[in-house]
């Protein structure tokens, strides 16, 4: 059974934690720490790699899939590793129990990375040196998009449990809470900071040597969260089953577990045995077109027979503006793995006295950004708050959205000197992903705050899934978006200024939209501030 924790706190507020601490915090949050750290090593490590994988000519060892192609698989894959992560939340309460949730969705994780790097592994060990192709096999196409499923489906076993085992490390009314977040989604930053230039590294002898060193350091988190598990003892363990209903809804839910995966590998095995054509450009727009579809639907039931109060029904109606300018946001935030990866890749100048930076390179900077600046950001709005100068939840996202747009407004510039012809200087990309980082860290933990304080009590689970599903919602698009302003072509690259100009509308267009909408807002939330 977990701890009961209840107030645990000594005299004068000190934190008096039932197991044993480290520098004055549970000895689990390293254990979690570095398994995180090292399950973001693994995502980034591949999304660095994954459209560039895909557009790359088979000769070179690539996909040699079209850029559309491309930014629609990348779009969906990106949608699946949010969209799981509610049913992964789900399967952790009524069946394994957090702990166990995150140690089988580290498994299937470190299996989808391995799966993906099994063709140039199998030429590698088994068929001595790597020689160039001109044609892809059944064990190439089929190992990728399996690899990417399960890649998916762990991540989202493991993504939303591992974060509710750190919230159960500290007593109620903890003061060191916020602290120890802070610490572990440190371990998140470090992890994408490494992985890119690390797995990019190894990518530039074979693909696939960089999909396996990223499911190698899944296997290290693994490895650490197994040696290290008694700093857990009693923390995420699986529900005891009391009574005998109990017994039998568990074994109802296994049965019907195994009979939904029975019919889903029975549907996969008809689409990789190519029985049905598969046109991913339409079901990732399908797929868009059902989650907005699923969201407001649910939405409008929760607000007008959710047994809400008037007060309740005006929060979750904020809830249901934000979710649009939050899918906004992250469609283009986003474009950081797409979009601007292939920009990095065919258009910017990356030689660096005579060695030229791998493009993967580029996906560091985001997390190196948020290393420097978060614990500005925080105390700027502890400053400002001091002063009654803080701006509102809506006015931040009004930033977060307005500073999206002028990073793509950088981009619209680099775009026009690619467009001439000439090779664009790094510092454009930088300084893109710099403006992007501003606008994450106004925006991204203050939805996450504002959804726990906007939503009612019965609905808090349910509320932050749909802060998930608008996350999802914008992933997808981003990937779509990825096909349309990439430049592939030569038709395409002309036009590619006038599509970042576009992106620059939508996102300016958006943040002075909420700004204009912010007092209205406001008076909708209520108490909350």
């Amino acid at each position: 059974m977990e701890k009961n924790l209840g107030n645990n706190l000594g005299a004068g507020g000190i934190d008096l934690f039932p197991g044993p601490t480290l520098f004055g915090h549970p000895k689990g949050l390293m254990t979690l720490f570095f398994t995180e750290m090292w399950e973001r090593f693994s995502y980034y490590g591949m999304r660095a790699l994954l459209i560039l994988f895909m557009t790359s000519a088979i000769v070179d060892g690539g996909l040699g899939f079209d850029d559309k192609t491309s930014g629609a698989i990348y779009g969906l894959y990106t949608m699946g590793v949010y969209l799981f992560a509610l049913p992964g939340g789900w399967f952790a309460d009524r069946l394994f129990g957090l702990k166990k949730s995150v140690w089988y969705g580290g498994i299937i994780i470190a299996l989808g990375h391995f799966t993906m790097a099994l063709p140039g592994l199998a030429q590698l060990f088994f068929g001595g040196a790597v020689e160039p192709k001109d044609s892809l096999s059944a064990l190439d196409t089929n190992s990728f998009f399996i690899g990417l499923i399960l890649i998916a489906l762990g991540t989202g076993l493991l993504k939303p449990n591992i974060s509710s085992i750190v919230g159960q490390l500290y007593p109620a009314g903890s003061s060191k809470r916020d602290a120890g977040f802070s610490i572990f989604y440190m371990g998140i930053n470090i992890g994408a900071l490494i992985a890119p230039i690390a797995c990019s590294t190894l990518a530039t002898f074979d693909w696939h040597l960089g999909f396996g060193l990223a499911g190698l350091g899944m296997i290290f988190g693994l490895i650490q969260y197994k040696l290290t598990g008694n700093n857990l003892e009693g923390f995420g363990d699986e529900i005891p089953l009391i009574t005998e209903k109990d017994i039998k809804e568990r074994e109802s839910l296994k049965k019907n577990l195994l009979g939904i995966s029975t019919i889903v590998l029975f549907v996969l095995a008809i689409f990789f045995m190519g029985f049905v054509p598969i046109n991913v450009g339409a079901i990732a727009g399908a797929s868009g077109t059902i989650i907005a579809i699923v969201a407001f639907v649910y939405l409008g039931y929760v607000i007008l027979f959710g047994g809400l109060n008037s007060d309740e029904r005006k929060k979750v109606g904020v809830i249901a503006i934000l979710f649009i300018f939050s899918a906004l946001f992250w469609s283009g935030f986003e474009q950081a793995g797409s979009t601007l990866n292939l920009f990095a890749e065919r258009f910017t100048d990356r030689s660096f006295f005579g060695w030229e930076i791998p493009a993967g390179y580029f996906q560091s900077v985001n997390s190196m950004f948020i290393i420097l600046f978060a614990p500005f950001f925080g105390a700027l709005w502890v400053w400002l708050g001091r002063r009654n100068l803080e701006p509102s939840s809506p006015l931040k996202f009004t930033m977060g959205l307005l500073l999206l747009g002028i990073g793509f407004l950088v981009m619209y510039f680099a775009a026009k000197i690619a467009a001439s012809g000439e090779y664009a200087a790094p510092t454009w990309l930088i300084f893109t992903y710099m403006l992007h980082t501003f606008g994450e860290l106004s925006l991204s933990p203050v939805g996450l705050s504002l959804v726990t304080k906007l939503a009612p009590a019965k609905y808090g689970g349910q509320m932050m899934g749909i802060w998930f599903l608008s996350i999802s919602l914008g992933n997808l698009i981003a990937g779509l978006v990825a096909g349309e302003a990439s430049g592939g072509t030569e038709e395409a690259l002309a036009q590619m200024p006038d599509q970042y100009l576009m992106i620059v509308y939508t996102a300016v267009g958006a943040g002075v939209l909420l700004l204009l909408l912010s007092k209205p807002i406001r008076k909708l939330m209520g108490n909350v501030h």
